[in-house]
Formats: C-alpha cells, structure tokens, sequence
C-alpha cells in the first residue's frame, strides 16, 4: 500500500458514499455479525465515529459497540463471494434509532480524523489493492480507485485499529 496525493476531481468518477443501512443497522442492534448482542454505553465525551450516519458522537450520546462484516452485507446484495475476504470487525453505532446520513450529504466531511485504508474489491469481493490516504485526500482517492472498471466497491477503514468506516461506490 502507498500513500497518495489527492488527484485531479474532474477526471474520476461521482461517488455515492454508504452508511450502515437503518435497517440493518435495527437488525445489529438486536445481534451482531458475530451473533452476539451489542456492548452498550454512553460517550461521556463524545467523538465515537458512528456508522449508522456517518458522523461524530456527541458528548452523553448513547452509542453501541458491535461487530460487523461489510462485505457479507454487500455481496448478499450482489451475489458476490468474498470466501476469506470476509471480514469482522468493531464498529460504533447509535445505541437506538438512526435515520442515517442526510440525503445528498456526500463525502462525509469532519468524519475522518486520521490516516485511511482504502481498499478496493472487485465483484466476487475480492481485494484488488489498496492505498493509504490522509483524509483530504480520501475522496479523491476513492474516487481514483473506483475509475478501474474492474473495482467494484472501497471500503474506507481507520489505519490505527482497521475498523471499517464506510463504503465508496460509482454514483
């Protein structure tokens, strides 16, 4: 994996950024991908990244800590078959009801703290590689990824403890 520079917008495709899906995200809520229920608790001080709708905590917000496999949930959508490409991992979300990202929100700004992964799948679900990005260059770089027509989907994930964040695809 390198570390990118963001290139020119004009010339890379739109992008359609994908929060946890409410209703799935109700379906976590009851038990995870890991089938265990979600760990509950509060954020005294705000700031957990939420993947229900991609934004920060506030400070006293009630949040759960759950497991979730992004790609099990894209390839159902797509027919697609990862096999050891699935992955688990922890994530936050609002321990309650969450409508999601506002519509038309976009990139979803003031989310990203830190350096991100960005992977790229291919249809069967597969890694095709990777890039690491600062997040002003994280757009860009998604989008850079999703011009090969032969990735399908980047999912953006923290670089400190490689939790997913959200998923990139074509608009």
């Amino acid at each position: 994996m390198t570390t990118t520079a963001p290139p020119a917008l004009s010339a890379l495709p739109a992008l359609t950024v994908r929060a946890i899906d409410p209703a799935v995200h109700r379906a976590l809520l009851v038990r995870d991908d890991a089938d265990r229920p979600p760990v509950r608790s509060v954020d005294e001080s705000g700031g957990a990244p939420l993947r229900c709708c991609l934004a920060r905590a506030g400070a006293g917000e009630r949040i759960a800590l759950l497991s979730y496999a992004p790609l099990r949930r894209w390839a159902a959508e797509t027919g697609a078959r990862p096999g050891p490409y699935e992955e688990l991992g922890p994530v936050f979300v609002h321990d309650g009801p969450c409508q999601g990202p506002a519509a038309g929100e976009g990139w979803p700004e003031g989310f990203h703290g830190g350096q991100r992964v960005l992977r790229a799948y291919d249809r069967r679900g597969h890694i095709l590689g990777g890039v690491v990005v600062l997040p002003e260059a994280a757009e860009a770089g998604a989008s850079a990824l999703l011009a090969d027509p032969e990735v399908a989907v980047v999912h953006v994930r923290a670089v400190e403890f490689g939790c997913f964040m959200h998923e990139v695809r074509r608009a």
